[in-house]
């Protein structure tokens, strides 16, 4: 066990200890957290010389900033502590010069030794985000660490360190470390040197695992039967809106479903948190300098409002999607879908209960998990006062928000949906007011901010001049509109306005030049480059939906595929082929869901086309162990 009994905790931001090199960890008990010292979200961000070290006052922040101050070098953004025990080399900052890293078990022969990362998996006490210290002293039977983000406590009078952990040693020469911590699992040690020797051996997945399987089931059920309860509203207008209790549309699939193995969903998982985190970062980096907001088309006028939703730091999203390809080629993502992303319900109920009505039981439901953590993401959301459903009069829409409503009811939200901008009326102080008499001041949209942003456009016609007076507050003769309710400075919006950034594909090119060669990710360029050419490209219009307006060419510039639709008059971007998967004659894509920001559940779409687009079908994804969709050794050397 640690020798530290407990200690309460000290105010945000309170130097909690002194670690060696003279540098401080500070409290991050976040629920006293003051907002007249920390107003932005950009105030949570710790730099050092201009070199991020992380979120104030993380563990992974003083872990950076430490190595940083007392070796000099700096690890990768990681989405969670544990992610540290895969990486491979540390950034000497001022050479700007890789150096290794190699991961050492617990127990293992390769000690621990002063300056290396000590690091807990997810769960238990770490859940989801595991945990890193440093270690400063070893002995064969006690190692002493500092650290943040672990009790927040001040350390005894005196002491350079937060714990001291016991650790025991074999006659053998393995080193063991204590968990110390109940139910966390400790990984291990992570040390800059080339001594690989007893270091674990990061192998590649079997290419065969990542291959996505179609299977069909059996014919003793009938897909024709009625088997959604149309007695709950989301479900029922599910029905109405597919005309029938379907998964999807096409007659030749009404059996059919695809499997990925347990390597891959774990691959997936990963590259979710860790998206997630680098298309944040890299939101920051566009709304650091407005020069690099200017490829966005946005409207110039709205650029200090969307500042000002990235800096509120409670304007969190609840939910996105990432679009990816998956076959033995690899893992890759085409994009983020973070404003007003679809497939929720397919994904977290419908393919579930088409599967128990087919009786198909191979491995597990991809989105069984999506619902429950919706519902956390909306406990965590801060509404405060009556929700307000902003939806098109679309019935895609209607099972798509009822579906998002049970979420908020169970997270205990009162809502209100809100078709159009019917009933909506101008109060006398400028607020807006629903046909009850509700103030509107929390917001969940169906709409893209962009059908918004279009609404200004087409009144204003790009005078920025008007554009820039126009007030959220003002009170015309005309009933409110939807821009009028989403740019009201007192109103909450889910999806906030700055996910217009991550969700443009205008960020694509940003995240390459920040992380190239990122195994998640494709090269994406602002201008069609000799490189891409020699790959195969797809255009893409930096604003788009339902994969419109996209021109597909392979590597001997032949044209292999082209969408049309509403967004030919934006500017585009150049970003890699990588295809999708081919499979029974229909090209997959692999969706998988975010909810505050982590991983939550899996979808699939499939088409013919080489675009997946609004009309493409969801098929219903299976997860299986990795013996039963390629049997066989599950890692090569």
């Amino acid at each position: 066990m640690s020798t530290d009994a407990k200690r309460p905790a000290e105010r945000f931001g309170t130097v909690i200890g002194l670690a060696p090199g003279r540098v401080p960890a500070y409290s991050s008990d976040y629920a006293t957290a003051d907002d007249n010292e920390l107003p932005t979200r950009q105030a949570y961000r710790s730099y050092i010389d201009d070199v991020y070290m992380g979120h104030k006052w993380q563990c992974v922040e003083f872990a950076r900033r430490w190595l940083y101050v007392n070796r000099g070098y700096v690890f990768d953004d990681i989405a969670m502590a544990h992610d540290i025990f895969r990486l491979r080399t540390v950034r000497l900052v001022a050479e700007n010069r890789l150096l290794p890293l190699n991961s050492f078990r617990n127990g293992s022969k390769h000690w621990p030794e002063p300056g290396c990362l000590l690091i807990w998996d997810e769960g238990g006490e770490f859940e989801m985000t595991g945990h890193v210290a440093i270690v400063t002293e070893v002995s064969p039977k006690y190692l002493r660490i500092v650290e943040q983000n672990y009790g927040d406590a001040k350390w005894p009078d005196g002491r350079n360190y937060s714990r001291e952990i016991r650790a025991d040693t074999t006659p053998d020469g393995h080193y063991w470390v204590e968990c110390s911590l109940g139910d966390a699992k400790l990984l291990g040690w992570v040390v800059q040197t080339d001594d690989a020797a007893f270091a674990e051996k990061i192998e590649s997945p079997n290419p065969a695992l990542f291959q996505i399987v179609e299977r069909e089931v059996g014919k003793e059920r009938d897909p024709n039967s009625p088997w959604l309860n149309v007695a709950n509203e989301d479900e029922a207008a599910y029905v109405a809106f597919m005309e029938g209790h379907l998964l999807h549309s096409d007659p030749a699939c009404q059996r059919k479903y695809y499997c990925v193995s347990e390597t891959a969903l774990a691959e997936l998982r990963r590259a979710t948190n860790e998206l997630h985190a680098l298309f944040t970062h890299a939101t920051g980096y566009v709304l650091s300098n407005d020069r690099r907001l200017e490829p966005f088309n946005i409207p110039r006028a709205l650029w200090p409002k969307i500042h000002q939703s990235w800096d509120n730091r409670r304007n969190q999203m609840i939910t996105g999607r990432f679009d990816f390809t998956l076959s033995d080629r690899g893992l890759k993502v085409y994009e983020y879908n973070c404003d007003s992303a679809s497939c929720h319900m397919e994904a977290g109920k419908i393919q579930g209960k088409w599967a128990d009505h087919m009786g198909c039981s191979d491995g597990s439901d991809a989105g069984d998990k999506l619902h429950e953590r919706l519902v956390a993401a909306w406990l965590h959301s801060d509404v405060n006062g009556v929700l307000h459903i902003m939806q098109d009069d679309d019935p895609e829409e209607d099972y798509h928000a009822l579906f998002m409503q049970e979420a908020m009811t169970e997270a205990g939200i009162e809502s209100k949906i809100i078709r159009g901008v019917e009933g909506l009326s101008w109060e006398s102080d400028g607020g807006i007011s629903d046909s009850d008499g509700t103030r509107v001041n929390w917001v969940w949209k169906t709409w893209a901010w962009e059908t918004a942003l279009d609404q200004l456009r087409a009144e204003f016609e790009e005078d920025e001049i008007r554009l820039h007076q126009y007030g959220a507050g003002n009170q015309p003769k005309r009933p409110p509109r939807l821009i009028d309710v989403l740019l009201r400075p007192e109103v909450m919006v889910y999806e906030p306005l700055w996910t217009l950034i991550p969700s443009n594909k205008a960020i694509l090119p940003v995240l390459w030049s920040m992380f190239p060669e990122y195994p998640y990710l494709l090269n994406a360029a602002y201008e069609l480059t000799d490189e891409l050419k020699s790959s195969g490209y797809v255009m893409k219009p930096i604003v788009g939906r339902g994969g419109a307006n996209i021109a597909i060419y392979d590597a001997r510039a032949q044209l292999r595929a082209e969408t049309g639709g509403a967004f030919d008059d934006r500017n585009y971007i150049f970003q890699e082929r990588f295809p999708l998967s081919r499979i029974g004659g229909r090209n997959v894509q692999v969706g998988t869901f975010t909810a505050a920001g982590r991983y939550a559940g899996a979808c699939v779409r499939v088409d013919e086309s080489d675009v997946i687009s609004l009309e493409s079908e969801n098929i219903a994804l299976r997860v299986v162990r990795d013996q039963d969709l390629a049997p066989g050794p599950s890692w090569i050397p």
